[in-house]
């Protein structure tokens, strides 16, 4: 990833895992490869990754009622009451599955499900939608991920939408469905076409494709340009840390 200093002989590939621009070599050219600037990885190590790499997008599947309370019944044993008042007395636990599930779908770790939880059965009884929920929990979260997007960066590089775009979809976000149906046609062909070549560009240069929005946003463009750029991270200005910075590298829509 980013810019190299030279070619190499080899067959053209991609990356299985992340599907970026990759090339196979011969082992003796790796020395080579290094020079040159290219990150250079072993055949078994690509196997594992990308095995690790199908789990995780599967983890969401792999969660059913039986495992999402197994994880409650482990956080009971610590926190008896937490559990006890939120399930199923404020909640049913099918949403408590919803909302872990939604977090796997974009990769966020359930390592601290007592802060999950918490936050859930806080605001349990103002919304029982899991979309909303999730939302709430993200913004819980948003330390842990932000530091998995960008492991030790202070500083975020990031992807934004042109504030004209901004606001026709924070307008057409009333009447769009879960999934962007609803958006004009012309309007979502367009930024899915964009956001496609912005985040390939941004992965070019050595770059996370992360896009920031707003927080009414954030569902709605994550699941709906995940179906084309499904390495996209989407990401809520409420969810980053006062201790990062934004720095935009890249914007969508407009000129």
């Amino acid at each position: 990833p980013g810019r190299v200093a030279g070619t190499l002989p080899g067959t053209q590939t991609k990356d299985p895992a992340f599907g970026l621009p990759a090339i196979w070599i011969e082992a003796g050219l790796r020395d080579q490869a290094n020079a040159l600037g290219y990150t250079v990885v072993d055949a078994s190590t690509v196997v594992a990754t990308h095995l690790n790499h199908v789990i995780l997008s599967h983890a969401a599947e792999l969660l059913g009622r039986q495992e999402t309370q197994a994880l409650l019944d482990h956080i009971a044993k610590d926190a008896p009451k937490v559990i006890e008042d939120l399930v199923p007395k404020q909640v049913p636990l099918a949403v408590v599955q919803r909302v872990l599930q939604n977090l796997l779908e974009e990769g966020v770790t359930l390592r601290d499900m007592r802060s999950i939880i918490e936050v859930i059965a806080e605001h349990a009884p103002r919304t029982q939608d899991a979309a909303d929920l999730t939302a709430h929990v993200r913004v819980a979260l948003g330390r842990s991920i932000v530091q998995q997007l960008y492991p030790g960066n202070a500083e975020l590089s990031v992807m934004a939408l042109d504030p004209a775009l901004e606001r026709m979809l924070l307008q057409a976000v009333q009447t769009a469905g879960p999934d962007g149906s609803g958006i004009e046609p012309g309007l979502a062909e367009t930024l899915m076409r964009q956001t496609t070549a912005t985040a390939q560009r941004q992965e070019e240069i050595g770059l996370p494709a992360v896009l920031i929005v707003p927080g009414a946003l954030r569902w709605l463009l994550s699941r709906f340009l995940r179906r084309a750029v499904p390495q996209l991270k989407v990401i809520a200005n409420a969810e980053v840390p006062d201790s990062r910075t934004i720095k935009v590298t890249a914007i969508i829509g407009g000129k």
